[in-house]
């Protein structure tokens, strides 16, 4: 592991980095080599990220927030406008598609920010 990176880890600051897809450790490389896909290793710090367990956590979040957020707006509109079945059947699945691939990176990030800041799971060790 890299000398640079403090033993107290600070989960607010890596949760942004990993957000934005960078290194939570170090802020300086990505965090994805493809979509959803961490790189093993930082190529900047070395910290490895082969150990990492977000498994379902990032999706269950989103689905979490899309909803939320996603629901008034259909009421609200299902009360102020009669818009026919199949417009809605196309409009609503389509916009919780576009929330959810827009988000679902971001959250994985955050996720894998906050267990290797908490030295959760496979991170207890480093």
């Amino acid at each position: 592991m890299n000398e640079n990176i403090p033993e107290v880890r600070d989960a607010r600051a890596a949760m942004k980095r990993g957000a934005r897809g960078k290194c939570p450790a170090c802020g300086d490389a990505r965090l994805f080599g493809r979509f959803l896909k961490p790189l093993r290793h930082c190529p900047a710090c070395g910290e490895d990220w082969s150990r990492q367990t977000a498994d379902d956590l990032p999706a269950y979040l989103v689905i979490l927030i899309v909803g939320h957020v996603l629901v008034p707006f259909i009421v609200e509109t299902n009360l102020r406008y009669d818009l026919s079945t199949t417009i809605q059947m196309l409009l609503w699945p389509a916009i919780a598609l576009t929330l959810a691939m827009f988000m679902l990176q971001p959250m994985k990030g955050a996720v894998i920010a906050y267990q290797w800041a908490k030295r959760m799971q496979g991170f207890a060790r480093s």
